[in-house]
């Protein structure tokens, strides 16, 4: 008997120790109140095993993220169903192909098609430009991050080729990213918010759109493809009544000595004004004023302009204050917006004219 409660005052001063420690009671308590001393410490050690196990989950779920893009090439269906998204996630109402000639555009509509997108990105921008993939991006072979689930993604399809080859996937020949603000705000934001203080645009009343990842095939350059993105494009503002436009535009290379005439140029003859100006993040921030306005050779800049930004300004775009080198991408960018209802005169005849013309099957 004296053994047994011995034993029995050892136990309730380890509890009374254990719950001391958690705070659920004091030695004291637990002494006059031994029962429920015994519930609390259950309930405690629950808590602990299901804090220990969440930790373990969140660690496996952290791994499982990293290898999903390896798991998805080799089981791409099963990799869609655990990771709980759809293939395409649809972020508005369907556009409805445009035919122009040889050409065909319109918003991808399957997983296969996003990820023919992805591989023609990773042909230009880490095979051509030189850009550093991840281990996880060189194992796909294909351009992904985690912005590609939420947003639309607009290709110019090649129908000769789609024939031949028998699918849409196998004949992506250009490609445009775009993330409007209603989808933005329910998932990771803008992806240039990164680089460049949103926060003129973000004030700014209506729908407003980010242009990304903009890409041809090598081949097609000369053919009019970026005019046909450039169609589909438009359509996809009508349909979504996007206000304004804007994303980062890129420079090849990482020098901005290289492209200083160029840049001066972007900043003295079409620097956005104050209500629609971004500015680069102050640890990335590039001047882009190191030659004044009045030693600038405007021709000799505006021959050295990528074609994409050449496109840009031919349709009234501004570009917000300094540049930002992104070494991953091997580029200098700037961020280019364009108000739709400041889109030149010029290029809205031409579309609409071309938009109600007869195109054929």
């Amino acid at each position: 008997m004296l053994i047994r409660r011995r034993k029995a005052a050892a136990n309730r001063r380890r509890m009374a120790t254990m719950l001391a420690r958690s705070g659920a009671l004091t030695g004291l308590r637990l002494l006059r109140h031994p029962k429920r001393a015994r519930v609390l410490l259950a309930r405690s050690r629950r808590r602990r095993n299901q804090q220990r196990a969440g930790g373990k989950r969140s660690r496996l779920k952290s791994l499982w993220w990293l290898a999903l893009p390896l798991f998805r090439a080799i089981f791409p269906r099963q990799a869609t169903a655990l990771a709980g998204a759809p293939a395409v996630m649809r972020t508005g109402a369907p556009m409805e192909p445009l035919r122009f000639n040889a050409f065909e555009v319109r918003l991808a509509e399957s997983e296969a098609e996003v990820e023919a997108a992805q591989r023609l990105r990773y042909r230009v921008f880490y095979d051509e430009m030189q850009a550093r993939p991840s281990r996880q991006v060189r194992a796909l072979g294909r351009d992904v991050d985690p912005y590609d689930a939420f947003c639309d993604h607009l290709l110019v399809i090649d129908r000769q080729k789609m024939n031949e080859d028998g699918g849409a996937a196998a004949a992506v020949v250009g490609t445009y990213r775009l993330l409007r603000r209603s989808v933005a705000v329910r998932h990771r934001g803008f992806y240039s918010a990164a680089e460049y203080d949103l926060e003129p645009l973000m004030r700014l009343p209506g729908e407003i759109v980010e242009l990304g990842r903009s890409c041809v095939e090598a081949k097609y350059r000369s053919g009019g493809v970026m005019h046909v993105l450039w169609r589909g494009l438009m359509a996809y503002v009508q349909m979504h009544d996007i206000n304004l436009m804007f994303g980062c535009a890129s420079f090849h290379g990482t020098d901005p000595r290289v492209f200083d005439r160029s840049l001066s140029y972007l900043h003295h003859f079409h620097l956005a004004p104050p209500s629609l100006r971004p500015r680069a993040l102050p640890l990335q921030f590039v001047r882009m004023d190191t030659i004044p306005r009045s030693g600038i050779d405007v021709q000799a800049a505006m021959s050295e302009l990528p074609p994409l930004i050449k496109g840009y300004l031919r349709a009234g775009s501004f570009v917000g204050d300094g540049a930002v080198i992104d070494r991953q991408f091997n580029t200098i960018d700037v961020c280019v917006i364009v108000k739709t209802d400041l889109i030149t005169a010029k290029y809205d005849r031409r579309y609409r004219k071309q938009a109600s013309e007869p195109t054929g099957s």
